[in-house]
């Protein structure tokens, strides 16, 4: 919804009730980040993200006129729709996250009765945190509490994807909507994007997740996420149909990409050399992390930094800047792009006792060779949204 000053509870109760005079309860959805497995979660690949702490909170109340309204508080902007009428349409406005979930609730034989809602978020916008996610995420939690309705994780995550895919037109995968719902405090994710199985991993207690925002986004990005997408799944639909036993690029390997490299062209080609070497990562990335080798966890993320850059072509002169700044610094295990592509954010593993001089060194000699001040968050992995709303159940 907008970065800012931090949003909490009472911020969003009190906006709500300016504006609609109702109002009680808050659901609170937080942004994510992901350490590694970029672009692999379309194809049933791998991924670890964590939630944190940026959120979307929303609140909801009732009405009887046959309408749903969203207001959102950062952009100070009210989008309205009737139940009964064709306005469930996307409108390219920031809206459609929102009224997207709704859409496929309402796809899905849910009886959606009128309401109220209010949307305050803190979580930066365009900057690969999936804000988009966070907003989703925040609209189900009060919507099915206000419908009385009781779904899984998996349940959930999936309503929210195909408010992305089907509603707002996004070629996104799960990970963002699942890590969303079900992150976990002091634990990142490792999801299997096919099975849904995931397993939480503790990072070790002197590392720190630092993120740092290029601050631009470049005008080509929705258009070029969606080629990449396109030139992974004209890949992979090759690679199935000449590979025995490669249901997906989750189930190939470089010497099945080799085999078919004829068949595909030279674009497609290196955007499935892309995912199938970073779901290796993401393998290799698990036993580094139990094993607390974050050197050998910080060379996985230089390595795929190198891989998004290269094969999957997706990054840009100033976020590549940011990262080779990032990494000659003294105390960082290593460094990449996260998110989508073509700007927004790296996320860093840093020595605790060195993030502050991290910190302040990134930004002066960011804003040296690009002219651009950075935004640098040091977090924590944080619950989601289903630990979240848990957490207020057992306070009441």
């Amino acid at each position: 919804m907008g970065a800012g000053m931090k949003v909490d509870e009472l911020m969003a109760l009190r906006a709500h009730r300016e504006r609609f005079s109702a109002g009680e309860r808050v659901f609170s959805a937080p942004a994510r980040v992901n350490l590694i497995g970029e672009h692999t979660d379309y194809t049933g690949g791998l991924v670890m993200p964590m939630a944190i702490e940026f959120h979307t909170l929303a609140v909801l109340s009732a009405r009887e006129d046959g309408r749903v309204v969203f207001y959102s508080d950062n952009f100070k902007e009210e989008a309205s729709f009737a139940l009964d009428g064709a306005e469930w349409t996307r409108r390219g406005h920031w809206s459609d996250y929102p009224a997207g979930v709704v859409w496929v609730l309402r796809q899905m034989g849910v009886t959606v009765t009128g309401f109220s809602m209010t949307l305050v978020g803190d979580v930066p916008v365009g900057a690969g945190l999936s804000s988009s996610a966070s907003v989703q995420v925040a609209t189900a939690m009060a919507l099915l509490d206000h419908l009385g309705i009781e779904m899984s994780l998996e349940e959930i995550a999936n309503v929210c994807r195909r408010a992305e895919n089907e509603f707002v037109g996004a070629k996104t995968g799960i990970m963002d909507q699942f890590v969303v719902l079900g992150g976990v405090k002091h634990r990142a994710m490792l999801l299997d994007c096919r099975s849904m199985e995931y397993e939480l991993l503790p990072l070790p207690e002197d590392v720190r997740v630092v993120i740092c925002n290029s601050m631009v986004k470049h005008a080509l990005a929705d258009g070029e996420y969606g080629d990449r997408r396109d030139e992974v799944e004209s890949g992979q639909a090759v690679v199935v149909r000449e590979r025995a036993g490669v249901a997906s690029l989750r189930d190939a390997t470089l010497a099945d990409l080799e085999a078919c490299a004829d068949k595909m062209s030279a674009a497609s080609l290196a955007r499935c050399k892309h995912i199938v070497t970073e779901n290796a990562r993401v393998v290799k990335a698990k036993t580094a992390l139990l094993a607390e080798d974050m050197v050998g966890f910080g060379e996985l993320m230089r390595e795929a930094h190198a891989s998004f850059r290269d094969d999957f072509g997706a990054s840009c002169a100033e976020v590549d800047t940011l990262v080779a700044i990032a990494q000659r610094q003294p105390g960082c295990y290593g460094g990449r792009i996260t998110g989508g592509g073509f700007g927004g954010c790296t996320v860093n593993l840093v020595t605790a006792d060195a993030t502050e001089a991290f910190v302040a060194a990134v930004g002066r000699e960011y804003q040296e060779a690009t002219g651009i001040v950075a935004d640098c968050f040091v977090c924590a992995p944080s619950d989601g949204a289903l630990a979240l709303k848990a957490i207020k159940k057992g306070q009441k």
